[in-house]
């Protein structure tokens, strides 16, 4: 009964309009529908707050006769300059783009305002009626009257902070008008009651309205964006896909792959079985593909046998290889249609941004390119670009050969980007990520020569140097904090892993609990059988074991019985998408909830605006990890963050 109360109380002063019998919704519907409400209240906010000055002004006028003059020039200056430098900054804020989710933090704190301003005018009946003069007393009450209803008016899509700003002015004048027992100060408070309800059911009827209004219009842009046969993502879903992708990469380097598919005998089943057997055919092909993709990614039907994949954060081209190969597979199975045994086939062009293409034209030009080199190859063949990955098989060839000699000139060095404890505001760890920074190219991209080392055996002595300088970093750290290092599935094949990581920890004379091992899901389900024992080994020795990129994999229920992991680290793409896509929110809900079942840790990646830190501290995350708290670091910048009082300052901002 208190979780009950608590939790209404909880969405009451939220905003949700469930609390009053509204709609009811999930969390990523109801924060567009803050944002909708934010909107309209900043578009007032400015008019309203120069109105509450110029009526600030007024009533020092008509009082300035009275014997609480002082006290209400105080009022006055205090009133007006508060109202000016909120409009002011509502003015700022409607200048940046209008935010698709508002959190619940965000919506406390319009509320709490809205009393705050409501309190202040709640004082001007209550302290300075009985002593102003006949007309000071009408000043007084036409200017309570039109707060009454400009609050209304500003907050008429948010009932909650409509009655926080008008209770405060309701009991003013109650109290002012029960000092006096005069008939008509009676009539007034009749009068005053009877309109107030009248605003305030106008303020609930419009939000309720309003809130439906929203709701429509987030179904009907559904609508437009999805495929009305396979229920996939259309060719307007896909472009602005597309689009999000490359301001990543414009903003923050995040590259991407594009996947392009063709059928291959679609437009003879649709000839020789007629359209509606051509329908189901496209129906089961949507469905196996979007099988073969990440959660937080989705196949869109971008023509009539044509589909297409935006993989974010994934530029590899053997990863965009990987899934193009799903893709052919899925249809190494006939399809069965209408009795009849139908067998299919697609071809996959690839294009890899930045590498093929910085614009949509240039990425799209260049994966129909592919694609026309697949088709003509014959049925279920992958193409990538070729003439920029001609000139990438000569780069890499290049990078191999700096890179072997990349541990002796000094090249390589380590940043280091902090875990943050929710429970406790502070760091708990860092994650211990490698670059390089090369003589002529500058700094080279992981994504880039980690794959060449895994590939020529380099990645052996590159894990090694890696390990050792990460346990002689932490051991000038607090005894507290813990590091992370990353291993790949090719480490696994070195028979000395787990002597070199005892040695390494002995060298630095640190505890084991102190190194964190991350590994992915893809290097288990690969390398499982090779990677166990050494696993078990580690965890023995107290070394802490974290599954990175948790929900990208295909097996992770099955690891998290047959290992113990001390931490699963729920994948950007999720943390990315979940405040606008109720699928996302959902996933890491629910992995939060299966971490906390089985009592193990759980991390948030890629967390980069203070509504994505907030929804996780609700949901109950443990550690985040992104951005907001801070990019990586260098070794000395490492002591600088473990103070509190940076750290609050840091991610505050």
């Amino acid at each position: 009964m208190q979780t009950e109360t608590t939790s209404y109380f909880a969405r009451l002063f939220a905003g949700d309009l469930s609390a009053f019998g509204g709609p009811v919704t999930d969390e990523a519907v109801t924060g567009h529908i803050r944002a909708e409400q934010m909107s309209l209240v900043l578009g007032y906010s400015v008019g309203i707050m120069l109105a509450n000055a110029c009526n600030a002004a007024v009533l020092a006028i008509a009082l300035w006769q009275s014997p609480d003059r002082m006290f209400v020039l105080i009022w006055a200056f205090a009133l007006a300059g508060a109202a000016i430098g909120f409009g002011l900054q509502s003015h700022a804020a409607r200048r940046i783009t209008k935010p698709q989710f508002v959190s619940r933090r965000a919506m406390h704190r319009l509320v709490r305002n809205a009393f705050l301003l409501g309190a202040a005018w709640g004082i001007v009946p209550a302290a300075f009626f009985a002593g102003a003069s006949t007309g000071g007393q009408l000043v007084i009450t036409c200017l309570c009257s039109g707060m009454l209803a400009g609050g209304a008016l500003a907050f008429a899509t948010i009932p909650i902070a409509a009655i926080a700003f008008t209770a405060p002015i309701f009991l003013g004048i109650a109290i002012c008008l029960g000092r006096n027992g005069d008939l008509a100060f009676l009539l007034i408070a009749f009068l005053v009651v009877v309109y107030g309800s009248v605003l305030l059911r106008g303020v609930f009827v419009n939000s309720f309205v309003f809130a439906r209004r929203v709701m429509r219009q987030i179904e009907a842009e559904r609508t437009v964006r999805q495929d009305s046969l396979t229920h996939l993502p259309n060719r307007v879903a896909f472009n602005e896909t597309l689009d999000a992708a490359l301001k990543r990469l414009a903003l923050s380097g995040e590259e991407f792959a594009v996947l392009l598919l063709d059928l291959d005998r679609f437009k003879e089943v649709n000839d020789k079985f007629g359209h509606p057997a051509g329908d189901e055919f496209l129906v089961q092909i949507a469905s196996r593909l979007q099988r073969c993709t990440r959660a937080a990614e989705h196949v869109a039907r971008i023509g009539g046998d044509e589909f297409a994949l935006v993989m974010a954060n994934r530029a590899r081209p053997e990863d965009a290889l990987e899934i193009a190969e799903r893709f052919v597979a899925a249809f190494d199975e006939p399809f069965q249609i209408e009795g009849r045994q139908i067998v299919g086939a697609t071809s996959v062009g690839i294009v890899l941004a930045p590498r093929d293409g910085s614009t949509q034209l240039d990425i799209m030009k260049n994966a129909d390119t592919a694609l026309y080199r697949a088709k003509k190859a014959g049925p279920g063949t992958v193409c990538f670009f070729e003439e920029v990955d001609d000139r990438s098989s000569r780069d890499r060839k290049a990078l191999q050969s700096d890179l072997e000699g990349a541990i002796a000139r000094d090249e390589l060095f380590l940043v280091f980007q902090p875990f943050l404890d929710l429970g406790g505001n502070r760091i708990t760890g860092f994650e211990a990520l490698l670059r390089w920074q090369h003589p002529q190219r500058g700094l080279v991209p992981p994504s880039e020569f980690i794959p060449i080392a895994e590939q020529t055996g380099l990645i052996h002595e590159i894990g090694e140097w890696v390990v050792r300088r990460a346990c002689a970093t932490v051991a000038e750290w607090p005894e507290e904090i813990r590091v992370a290092v990353n291993f790949s599935a090719a480490q696994f094949h070195n028979n000395g892993l787990l002597q070199i990581i005892v040695q390494a920890l002995a060298d630095a004379k640190i505890a084991p609990h102190r190194l964190e091992i991350e590994i992915t899901e893809s290097m288990l389900l690969s390398k499982y059988a090779s990677a166990a024992s050494v696993l078990n080994a580690l965890l023995e020795l107290g070394v802490t074991v974290a599954l990175d990129d948790f929900g990208t994999g295909f097996s992770s229920l099955t690891y998290l019985r047959k290992l113990p992991f001390s931490r699963i680290k729920i994948d950007q793409s999720f943390i990315r998408d979940m405040l606008v896509q109720p699928d996302c929110a959902a996933i890491v809900k629910s992995v939060i909830g299966l971490a906390r079942d089985l009592r193990i840790g759980v991390v948030a990646e890629g967390v980069e605006t203070a509504d994505q830190l907030e929804y996780l501290r609700q949901i109950g995350c443990d550690e985040v990890q992104g951005y907001l708290i801070s990019r990586p670091v260098s070794a000395d910048g490492v002591l600088a963050l473990l103070d509190p009082k940076k750290l609050r300052a840091t991610y505050a901002a």
